[in-house]
C-alpha cells in the first residue's frame, strides 16, 4: 500500500509561504476524519467489491469434492476477514502521523502554480498542481486526489500488483462554502479545467 506521505513526492510544513496577488483565498475549515472515512469506504468498496468475491469462491472450492455447509461457513469467515482488513487499510489512514496535517483546521490558497493548505501565517503546506491526479465535484464540495506514489523500486510480481490494486485514496475536501464569494468558487472551476483536472 502506498502511504500517504509518499503520494506527490513531495509536501511537507514549509515556513512563510507568500500568496500571489492573483490567488484565490478560502476561508479557514477542517476537514472531520469521520467524514474522510466515510467517503474513502464508499469509494473503495464501490471499486473493489469484486475482490470480496475471491475468498468467498476460495472458501467454496472444496465443496465440490466434500459437501458440506461448514465450507459454505468458511466462505462467509474469509469474506468477512478480507472486509475488515481492507476496512481497517481505509480507516488507518486518519491514524497516521504523515496524515494529521490533511485534517487540521486551515485555508487554501490557489493560484496558477501552487495549491497552498494554511494552518497559519507561519505554516503551510505546498501541492503543486502535478501533485493533483484528479478532482470530483461531490455535492457540495470538491475533492482534489493526490497522485499515488511509485511503489518501491525492488517491489515486483504480486506485491507490486496489491500495492496498486489496494491503494487508498487521500484527498482533499473543499466545501463550496469556504469560498468568499461565487466569482471565487468559479474561477477555481476554471482554473481546475485549465489543468484538466475537472470535467
Amino acid at each position: 500500500m502506498n502511504q500517504p506521505n509518499q503520494r506527490g513526492g513531495g509536501g511537507g510544513f514549509r515556513q512563510q509561504q507568500q500568496p500571489s496577488p492573483l490567488a484565490i483565498v478560502t476561508k479557514k475549515s477542517q476537514f472531520d476524519t469521520n467524514a474522510y472515512t466515510k467517503l474513502a469506504m464508499a469509494e473503495v468498496w464501490r471499486k473493489d467489491w469484486k475482490y470480496a468475491l475471491v475468498p468467498f469462491a476460495i472458501g467454496l472450492l472444496p465443496a465440490i469434492i466434500w459437501h458440506s455447509w461448514w465450507w459454505l461457513a468458511l466462505s462467509f469467515v474469509l469474506t468477512l476477514a478480507f472486509v475488515l482488513l481492507r476496512s481497517a487499510q481505509v480507516t488507518g489512514v486518519t491514524q497516521m502521523e504523515q496524515s494529521k496535517p490533511l485534517f487540521e483546521r486551515m485555508s487554501f490558497e490557489m493560484d496558477q502554480k501552487q495549491l497552498l493548505l494554511r494552518v497559519s501565517k507561519e505554516k503551510a503546506m505546498q501541492l503543486t498542481w502535478d501533485m493533483i491526479g484528479k478532482v470530483r465535484r461531490d455535492g457540495d464540495a470538491y475533492l482534489l486526489y493526490l497522485k499515488a506514489g511509485d511503489p518501491p523500486a525492488d517491489t515486483a510480481g504480486w506485491r507490486l500488483w496489491l500495492a496498486r490494486t489496494f491503494d487508498v485514496p487521500v484527498f482533499l475536501h473543499l466545501p463550496q462554502r469556504i469560498f468568499n464569494s461565487d466569482n471565487d468558487r468559479k474561477l477555481f472551476e476554471a482554473l481546475l479545467r485549465r489543468k484538466n483536472l475537472l470535467a
